[in-house]
């Protein structure tokens, strides 16, 4: 080209990297399923993150301590190009670093602790997709011990300082885009089966796979895009399925999944005006006068005649295109939203949403009637 030639430009090709969040209870398994995936696989350059308060695996005590809050200084690279370390941040901007000191990864792991609510983990890393982040919220996996998951549900200790009674494994199950049922040849078939009913009944939209000694393929537990229009397909299947498994019963009477069909479509502004009655006001309340509260939701909802994802955890909610390559299945064309979370009741919810529908219908006051 000359000089005077206005040059080309090439599009940049830039590709997020996912980070899929690992929890559970003390002892289901979670650090014997990481040393699994970073022995036994070999496709993927992983990266890693245990935080500081983990179980106290060799695998951890292999790395130094940093200072200040600052990233862990040492790593533990293995000979499949994996690496190991641990922050005590779990922000982005800590993995972020993380990325730019030792070069792009394929894959991130996230290990909280065993008390931890992964919830606002993965707000975190849902929201930064926005800012242009380097990464992004692939799905949250919840690993269960199949001979301890009821009594650790049933445990009205380890609840949280936020006025809810949910305990760390409730909250843990309810969150769970995947379970791994863990332990299972330690269960007998009747805990087994009593324990996925209690969780399908609590979570009525996630995936379960039993497992031994944690170990799975990693095409069923990575490149879930839980939290993205792309997986739809996924979300499609587990909607279609909901609505059976809650009908079982579970332990805590208080928490449950409540799927609420739609019948007409919704505008923006009446679905909007519902999620900010709903989650930010908290004016839902049941038969007994009792204030609901909402986990996780999850959802098909067409808009303008485009089917798009709707998904919350707590307080934080997020709507996304299915992208048209994704849009195969019969079950984008019904409406459905399904709640998991305490207090909840199809009737109260549609009550709600049907008032709020009413005032995003009604037109508003003209200047006349202002002026009077």
């Amino acid at each position: 080209m000359d000089d005077d030639d206005i040059p080309q430009l090439v599009p940049a090709t830039f590709q997020s990297v996912p980070v899929t969040i690992i929890t559970g209870y003390l002892g289901a398994g979670k650090t014997t399923l990481l040393n699994y995936i970073l022995h036994e696989q070999s496709e993927k350059k992983i990266a890693v993150i245990l935080n500081e308060f983990g179980e106290g695996s060799a695998l951890e005590k292999s790395i130094s301590v940093g200072n200040e809050g600052a990233l862990y200084e040492e790593w533990l690279e293995l000979r499949n190009g994996c690496l190991c370390c641990s922050v005590k941040d779990n922000g982005v901007k800590a993995i972020e670093n993380l990325m730019t000191k030792r070069g792009k990864f394929d894959y991130i792991l996230l290990e909280t602790t065993g008390l931890a609510d992964p919830g606002p983990i993965a707000t975190i890393f849902w929201l930064d997709k926005e800012l242009g982040s380097d990464i992004f919220l692939d799905g949250i996996i919840t690993v269960v011990d199949a001979n301890h998951c009821l009594e650790q549900i049933d445990d009205k200790a380890n609840t949280f300082d936020d006025g809810e009674p949910c305990n760390a494994a409730i909250r843990q199950v309810c969150l769970a885009d995947l379970i791994l049922l863990n332990k299972t040849d330690l269960a007998s078939k009747e805990i087994v089966q009593k324990t996925k009913d209690v969780i399908h009944a609590l979570n009525g939209v996630v995936d379960l796979i039993e497992t031994q000694h944690s170990k799975v393929s990693l095409d069923r537990i990575l490149d879930l895009r839980a939290y993205s229009g792309s997986g739809s397909e996924r979300i499609e299947r587990l909607l279609a399925s909901s609505q059976e498994s809650q009908k079982l019963s579970h332990l805590d009477k208080d928490v449950c999944s409540v799927t609420l069909p739609l019948a007409a479509p919704l505008t923006r502004g009446a679905l909007d005006l519902f999620l900010q009655r709903l989650l930010w006001e908290r004016r839902l309340l049941d038969d007994k006068g009792d204030t609901a509260s909402v986990i996780r939701l999850k959802g098909v909802v067409n808009l303008e005649g485009a089917p798009h994802l709707l998904q919350a955890v707590y307080q934080t909610w997020d709507l996304e295109a299915v992208p048209d390559a994704a849009r195969g299945g019969e079950g984008l064309d019904r409406d459905r939203l399904i709640f998991i979370g305490r207090n909840l009741e199809e009737k109260s919810l549609r009550r709600l949403l049907e008032e709020c529908v009413d005032a995003e219908a009604q037109p508003p006051p003209s200047y006349s009637s202002l002026s009077r």
